[in-house]
């Protein structure tokens, strides 16, 4: 398995959860952490900030770089990619992972939240890219990842929540046109999505609580398969949609049994847009 060691990574909303977990694994080849997201200060219901998360990084062997940066402002963005690129020389690889979700109907959804979940999810994910790209031509083996699901039109998988799901599926949408765009440039744009719940603070308080997140798998699984996305070779591996397990078995990993959040639990849930 390749190397992340040198490469540097600008990660959104990697204070907790899966961007997080992408960053610790990264750092544990050596590499240098961009952690671009909002949470400064602690917060009363979410764990982590930028500056835990750094430490977490620190200590698994890599560089940090922690970034107060909210998406939704096109200035914050370029401003925390001119930091990072002044703290680490350049950036190799871009992490879309920041998100907001609403699982609500339609007559559920207000303008509000439905404008939240869009000027992140999309137009969040479309301007750190732009903001990056820049400098990820001057890289060797570029890559953007998005955190989004394969676009599988499948209407009673995202009816329930069409706000939400279209929000993620412009990510999706975004890394296939970009993968296009600049493929002469070398630069590989994918998606990655899993293909069970993850015990994240997302599903401890909105998709089902205590019980979903012993049904669930570790961050850990989807780190691991950004980490083999990450280190293949951009020219060819590029314009595709991935599920974390099928990416581990490709690379070779044949038991997945420790990756669940609690061992030896019930049947694991299915995440949101797979089948």
């Amino acid at each position: 398995m390749g190397t992340l060691a040198g490469k540097t990574l600008f990660i959104t909303g990697a204070s907790r959860g899966i961007g997080l977990a992408i960053a610790v694994r990264a750092a544990r080849d050596g590499a240098h952490i961009a952690i671009a997201a909002k949470t400064s200060t602690p917060h009363p219901k979410l764990p982590g900030t930028i500056h835990t998360a750094a430490e977490q990084v620190r200590q698994a062997g890599g560089r940090a770089l922690a970034l107060e940066c909210d998406i939704r402002f096109e200035q914050q963005i370029e401003a925390a990619v001119a930091r990072t690129v002044d703290e680490f020389g350049g950036i190799d690889i871009c992490v879309n992972n920041a998100s907001a979700i609403s699982l609500t109907a339609t007559l559920q959804t207000d303008a509000k939240r439905y404008d939240l979940m869009h000027q992140i999810n999309g137009r969040g994910t479309f301007l750190v890219s732009r903001a990056c790209i820049a400098h990820l031509r001057g890289a060797a083996n570029p890559h953007v990842l998005m955190l989004s699901p394969p676009l599988q039109l499948v209407p009673a998988w995202f009816a329930p929540y069409p706000a939400y799901a279209l929000s993620k599926f412009s990510m999706s949408i975004y890394a296939m046109a970009m993968a296009e765009e600049f493929r002469a440039d070398g630069i590989a744009f994918n998606t990655l999505w899993p293909r069970t719940m993850i015990a994240t603070a997302a599903v401890a308080n909105l998709l089902g609580g205590e019980t979903a997140m012993r049904r669930s798998r570790s961050p850990q699984i989807v780190a691991d398969a950004a980490h083999a996305i990450l280190t293949s070779n951009s020219r060819e591996f590029t314009g595709r949609h991935c599920i974390d397990d099928e990416v581990l078995r490709a690379a070779g990993v044949t038991d997945l049994e420790r990756y669940r959040a609690v061992p030896g639990t019930d049947a694991l849930l299915p995440d949101l847009f797979v089948a």
